[in-house]
């Protein structure tokens, strides 16, 4: 049990498990993760705290710097929603950046989401995410850690909790990592546990492009938009066979009716649909996968979109 070497009081640590109401449990536990299990060193005991469904069922990683650009902010949270809301469980670590905008995209879904944290749940770092934690719980996600408790965030934690994210999942998407950075270490750990890797491409002058550039030339898929995750991972989501009756136009919110109007009978293409619609790209993109979900728009080869009536 990592940080159990040193001086340890059992009383002491399971009266503070009772005060914060976390819920502890070790690798035999029939609520342990399955996936997590199956890693080569997977954790002796993780305490958390929240729904533990949210990494059951299909998760992918989402995972990138710190210091990332308003484009990766914008494309996190767009990627983290339209995979919550097509029943993906989003797990990040709930670090500053990439991971934080992911966590947000997926409950603004009202889907799952996970953090994995590189300090102890009494810890909570960065400590201005508190309220994310505290919201994702409450959505009925959950944060979760392997550090017993009063273990600081340090050089040796967080490539330790990195392969719990790529553990709990399938797969790990890396959105704006530099080539020397947690992401790619988390990558790297995702590989060794037989996960898929993900990466989205940037700008070729930015240090933040350089770690995603670097595994998209070793082999990882190239994502342009959610749907090429979802094609790695057909089964998370059955197209066209999804049990999902037509929504009434009056069960719409105004987004989806205003992206219906611009749709009108004919295919039009996504960048205009975009023009016409006069709302921001990653709106459009969002508000289109909920109604391709609906049953109210098919996508076309090309970015086009024609509706379903």
């Amino acid at each position: 049990m990592r940080g159990w070497e040193k001086s340890f009081d059992l009383a002491a640590e399971l009266k503070k498990i009772a005060q914060l109401k976390l819920q502890v449990m070790d690798c035999e536990d029939p609520l342990y993760p399955s996936l997590l299990r199956e890693i080569h060193d997977p954790p002796m005991v993780l305490y958390y705290r929240g729904n533990l469904d949210a990494v059951r069922g299909a998760c992918l990683g989402i995972v990138g710097t710190r210091e990332a650009t308003g484009y990766g902010i914008e494309l996190a949270k767009k990627l983290g929603y339209q995979l919550a809301y097509a029943g993906v469980g989003v797990v990040s670590g709930l670090a500053r950046g990439i991971d934080t905008a992911a966590h947000q995209g997926a409950l603004a879904a009202k889907g799952r989401t996970a953090g994995v944290l590189g300090c102890s749940m009494d810890q909570m770092y960065p400590p201005e995410n508190r309220s994310l934690a505290e919201k994702m719980e409450e959505a009925g996600g959950c944060v979760m850690s392997e550090f017993c408790l009063g273990t600081a965030p340090d050089r040796q934690t967080f490539p330790m909790r990195n392969r719990i994210v790529s553990g709990l999942t399938k797969g790990i998407l890396v959105i704006e990592a530099a080539r020397a950075s947690g992401a790619m270490i988390t990558a790297k750990q995702a590989l060794e546990q037989g996960r898929q890797v993900f990466a989205v491409p940037g700008r070729v002058d930015q240090a933040q492009s350089g770690g995603c550039h670097q595994l998209l030339k070793d082999g990882a898929r190239l994502v342009e938009s959610v749907e090429d995750v979802l094609a790695e991972f057909e089964f998370l989501i059955p197209r066209g066979e999804m049990p999902v009756p037509v929504t009434p136009e009056g069960n719409l919110g105004p987004e989806e009716k205003k992206v219906l109007e611009g749709l009108g009978r004919e295919e039009v293409h996504m960048d205009l649909l975009t023009r016409k619609c006069g709302l921001p790209s990653p709106v459009v993109s969002a508000t289109l996968l909920k109604l391709e979900l609906k049953h109210r728009v098919r996508q076309m080869p090309g970015k086009y979109f024609t509706r379903i009536d």
